[in-house]
């Protein structure tokens, strides 16, 4: 049937483009020439330098027996492992003029991964009380410490101008939204509601920050958080996506549907937000990319399949996108990194 050897590596390109990118998917032109970067293992949480020339993430491999932090090209070259080696990492993000990155780790309280949570009382996102928050090069060299409080201290970024960092903290008896400068200094408290604010971002101009958020409706919902809070554990099975000023005020919600909202990421314009959820799975299994506009209208659908597509972040110039994607996995619960351009 095929003349030569090139033909049919065309139609196997052909066939594995297609298996990454679902047939509507490409009807709705969002998401063009998508591409694999990692492949196997547990990868997620891969967000772009400034200019979108490397991706730092977390990942579980290479003999690793929880997450650490690495590094790559956006064409998924030059991994390079950035954290120490030692205990858990999450939450790596590069800073603004690409000189320093930040991450939480546990390794300063031991070498090994903490103990994985107990889902005797349903799904649960653990809370370790030994995340820490540092600073070092992008090679992972001058590592510096720059949160010191027993608690949980994790989902840092860096503002746009570099000068703060916003992060999720347990210190005051609750999970907050905290800013500081970058060298752990002038922390201050930007949330104040009971439950769960956490996972957020600045908008691209710094005035605004986009975060999910757990809304707790009654004294039983209330107890339960509470409860779990304490095991250092969450029920993440209700976030809604909500917005605010960089300074805390003017707290507003963008989505009202029940459902596990979560990684929410500004459009360059800062018009819209990217983000995650299982809102259309009754199962509350399958989690899919949606857009929204900032004011909550004009949601819009961008994945569609029957696995995990989360974790998405545009590239500054707004012509990528980066996210995790259950996709093409090889083995069950398999997660990769995947790169797209972004057709607006």
């Amino acid at each position: 049937m095929f003349s030569n050897k090139n033909s049919i590596k065309l139609v196997i390109g052909i066939l594995l483009l297609l298996s990454l990118s679902f047939a509507q998917e490409t009807k709705d032109l969002h998401l063009k020439n998508i591409r694999q970067l990692t492949f196997g293992g547990e990868n997620a949480e891969a967000y772009f330098s400034q200019g979108g020339k490397n991706i730092i993430f977390q990942s579980t491999r290479n003999g690793y027996a929880c997450d650490q932090i690495f590094t790559m090209t956006a064409k998924g070259k030059k991994l390079k492992l950035v954290s120490t080696g030692k205990g858990r990492c999450t939450c790596g993000f590069f800073a603004p003029d690409n000189k320093n990155i930040i991450f939480a780790s546990t390794h300063v309280d031991e070498d090994s991964c903490p103990p994985k949570p107990d889902y005797s009382q349903g799904y649960v996102w653990p809370l370790y009380k030994t995340y820490e928050i540092f600073l070092a090069k992008p090679d992972g060299s001058n590592l510096k410490r720059l949160t010191d409080s027993y608690g949980y201290d994790a989902e840092c970024v860096f503002s746009p101008d570099g000068k703060k960092i916003i992060f999720t903290s347990d210190r005051d008896g609750d999970l907050e939204l905290y800013e500081m400068n970058t060298q752990g200094k002038n922390v201050k408290r930007l949330t104040n509601s009971p439950g769960y604010d956490g996972g957020s971002f600045y908008s691209p101009d710094g005035k605004l920050i986009c975060f999910r958020a757990q809304i707790i409706s009654d004294s039983n919902e209330l107890k339960d958080y509470q409860n779990l809070l304490q095991q250092g554990l969450i029920r993440p099975s209700k976030l809604e996506i909500f917005i605010m000023n960089a300074n805390g005020t003017g707290r507003k919600q963008i989505t009202n549907n029940g459902a596990a909202n979560f990684c929410p990421y500004f459009s360059p314009d800062g018009k819209k937000i990217i983000f995650s959820s299982n809102m259309h799975d009754p199962q509350g299994r399958n989690f899919e990319l949606y857009l929204i506009n900032i004011d909550g209208t004009g949601l819009e659908q961008i994945t569609y399949n029957d696995v995990f597509d989360a974790f998405p972040m545009f590239s500054s110039d707004g012509k990528k996108l980066v996210f995790a994607s259950n996709r093409n996995a090889k083995v069950k619960g398999e997660t990769n990194i995947f790169i797209a351009d972004w057709v607006d």
